[in-house]
């Protein structure tokens, strides 16, 4: 099991969330424990250090952008973005609060 860890600023994007949305991605986010990779995630591509994978889900037009460390056991939620007109410009800015 992974321990999953969500970063403050998401909570208040997931408040902002139609009631729907917000019932499903809460779901999809406590199952990360269990299945950090489901079979709708997808590998983002860009390198990050220490040993971190950048994914995403998409729900609908909604993004959660997540990354996972094996080694520790342990995923990070850093952010739930609409597309469009998200295009994972801040990428950069949110990997870098794993550091």
């Amino acid at each position: 099991m992974y321990r999953v860890r969500v970063q403050a600023s998401v909570y208040n994007e997931r408040r902002n969330l139609p009631g729907v949305f917000r019932q499903r991605i809460k779901k999809i986010i406590e199952d990360l424990v269990e299945n950090p990779r489901p079979f709708n995630s997808i590998k983002l591509e860009f390198s990050l250090d220490a040993g971190w994978e950048p994914r995403r889900i998409r729900v609908d037009s909604w993004r959660i952008i997540y990354a996972v460390d094996d080694a520790f056991e342990q995923v990070v939620v850093l952010g739930i973005k609409k597309r469009p007109p998200y295009d994972y410009e801040d990428l950069i800015d949110l990997f870098a609060e794993l550091e």
